[in-house]
């Protein structure tokens, strides 16, 4: 992406077109910004001033050879301190204008990363894109703020300087510092870009190293399970040994760099002193002359090593800005169709008709899939892993669309209706609940922004996780960690459970509830869920078949294909696919049962199943010891 580019992107957040009070800020940095570097120009004058009154009391414009220099040189300090405020005056003032830039430009990109799709998500590691969010919330910070506070200051510097030697002194004067400059912007682009080469790669490496450190983090039982700390540590240690590789090459290029321009801009001030020297020698400038001279040229020096330090910034700030502005360039799989309704959901009744899906055309996942789910009835989906089953829950969110067929909810077209009022109106209990690492009672109100304490209680109790709540240090308030780590598989089912029954949704979706749960929570759970599923139109995915014999309606699917529909009973009548799964689960629920029944008769507390959604602190938040039958 070019300058150009960049600076039309970044205009609409640059200039506040919204907000005159920000505005008004610019017009008076502007204004500050003038006054600091008319003032910065006027202070090596009265450096003159004093040295000629020394020098020559003819000079003076008033009589007085001690008076003269003492009240030049307090102006020079009076103007030095003027020009600091001025510019720390215009820095605060200017402060508003950059933040707000910053805010705007963070709020767009993270609105914008919830309204991509799924499978963008999916393919992204989570890690590389909060550190993309991180460098270009930074950046554009830098870009407003060195623009505005540093570039075009320096401009102005340059434009006042030169003019200063052409009516001071010559334009030959001129020539050399214009010539010095030449050469320094030169060189300081060229060694710039050659740098930035260097900074990617040690920014590419940052991120990878910060990827995979929030990957290990995230997997922290993993980790223990497998004894890979070391494994973990030499993966982390490759990035970061990149990462300092890489971070050598940036300083040493750095002190390549800062090396050239001293001697680049020494040559320059050598110069102009010798002709100043030549000047005063010859009587056509005096000694303040070429104390001027000086002044002007070591205060030249300062705003040019801003520039290469101007440059370098702006340049590292386009590459992490353009990366963010990849993401926002990124279009959503999934939008509101032009003039899409609002859902308006009466019965509840969802009809798929021919739905055709695939995540790779070489792969289809559903064929033509047809059938109903009648209002407030329940139709349960089961088959093997991989038949398609969770892309049905994901096709009826809309995190996908179908490549053929339609999606009705009361007749309309779900493709057809805003996506905010189509999850609106359904709830889903998960297969992994992933919480907040926040409160219970913020994870279960995420279910109805605003709702009261009590109807948050009330959610609780109908989930059947009250007692163990209000029996926990904190109660509703104790943390759940990250990921609901510090809960069990049961107890963040029944969490999600809460949550729903406070959505209070027509329609319901269990997408696998309770297959990671051992079969002993699973029946405590599945009392829950059907409690919240009563008088609701809900879909069950489900691998236990024990879940689902009550469905009104069992489909049983097959790669993408429905193979057998009916009851419970009518299916095992049948002696099929679904009668054939039914009676290998049962054999294993058998063998459960009679393990579970030879623990009891030994006093053992201990459950025989393990809960694999169980949270290394979840003792934390247990006040009493369960027995087998318990979560």
């Amino acid at each position: 992406m070019n300058a150009g580019a960049m600076m039309r992107r970044l205009w609409p957040y640059i200039w506040p077109s919204s907000r005159p009070d920000l505005k008004w800020r610019i017009y008076a940095a502007i204004v500050l910004l003038l006054a600091a570097k008319l003032v910065t120009i006027a202070a090596p004058y009265s450096f003159k001033w004093a040295t000629d009154s020394l020098v020559d009391p003819a000079r003076l414009p008033f009589s007085g050879l001690l008076a003269a220099p003492l009240a030049l040189t307090l102006l020079y300090g009076v103007l030095r301190i003027t020009m600091a405020l001025f510019t720390q005056v215009r820095d605060a003032v200017f402060a508003d204008v950059a933040m707000h830039a910053v805010r705007r430009l963070a709020s767009d990109v993270f609105e914008h990363l919830h309204l991509l799709s799924l499978r963008f998500h999916l393919e992204r590691k989570t890690g590389g894109l909060t550190r993309i969010l991180e460098r270009g919330r930074n950046s554009i910070e830098t870009i407003v703020r060195t623009s505005m506070l540093t570039a075009i200051p320096t401009l102005v510097e340059f434009c006042l300087i030169l003019t200063v030697l052409l009516v001071q002194f010559d334009w030959r004067y001129v020539g050399v510092v214009t010539l010095m400059i030449g050469v320094y912007v030169v060189f300081t682009f060229t060694a710039t870009n050659w740098r930035i080469g260097i900074r990617r790669a040690m920014n590419e490496s940052d991120t990878d190293a910060n990827t995979k450190a929030i990957d290990s983090l995230l997997n922290f039982e993993t980790v223990k399970y497998f004894n890979a700390e070391e494994r973990e540590k030499q993966r982390y240690d490759v990035s970061i040994a990149r990462y300092e590789r890489m971070s050598v090459k940036t300083y040493t290029s750095l002190a390549f760099l800062n090396a050239g321009q001293a001697v680049i801009f020494t040559f320059g001030l050598t110069a102009v002193m010798i002709m100043s020297l030549a000047g005063v020698r010859s009587g056509s400038h005096t000694i303040g002359d070429f104390i001027l001279v000086n002044a002007m040229m070591i205060q030249l020096f300062q705003p040019l090593s801003y520039l290469g330090m101007v440059y370098r910034e702006l340049r590292q700030s386009t590459i992490d800005i353009e990366m963010m502005f990849d993401i926002m360039s990124q279009n959503p799989e999934v939008k509101d169709r032009p003039g899409a309704k609002q859902l308006a959901v009466g019965k509840g009744e969802i009809r798929f008709e021919n739905v055709f899906f695939h995540y790779d055309p070489r792969r289809p996942i559903l064929k033509g899939l047809s059938f109903d789910i009648p209002a407030g009835k329940t139709v349960a989906i089961v088959g093997a892993s991989g038949a398609g089953k969770s892309t049905i829950a994901r096709l009826l969110f809309r995190f996908y669309e179908p490549a053929r067929g339609r999606i009705l909810i009361d007749g309309q077209d779900i493709g057809a209706v805003t996506q905010t009022s189509l999850r609106g109106a359904i709830g889903i209990v998960p297969q992994d609940t992933v919480l907040f690492n926040d409160s219970i009672a913020y994870n279960i109100r995420y279910g109805r922004d605003g709702a009261s304490d009590s109807e948050v209680r009330e959610a609780a109790r109908l989930a059947q996780i009250d007692r163990f709540i209000e029996g926990a240090p904190g109660a509703y308030d104790a943390q759940v960690g990250e990921r609901g780590l510090k809960l069990s598989g049961g107890e963040k089912q029944r969490v999600a459970i809460a949550r729903t029954i406070l959505k209070g949704p027509p329609i319901l979706v269990l997408d696998e509830a309770t297959s990671a749960l051992d079969s002993f929570t699973e029946r405590e759970i599945q009392d829950a869920l059907d409690r919240v599923a009563r008088g609701r139109t809900t879909l069950v995915i489900a691998h236990r078949l024990a879940t689902v014999v009550n469905a009104d309606e069992i489909i049983v699917l097959d790669k993408g294909a429905i193979i057998e529909r009916g009851s419970h009973a009518e299916l095992l009548e049948r002696g099929g696919v679904y009668a054939a799964m039914w009676s290998r689960q049962y054999e294993i629920r058998q063998a459960e049962e009679i393990l579970r029944r030879a623990a009891q008769a030994e006093g053992d507390k201990v459950s025989i199943s393990i809960e694999p959604g169980d949270g290394e602190g979840s003792d934390e938040l247990r006040t009493a010891e369960k027995d087998s039958a318990a979560a």
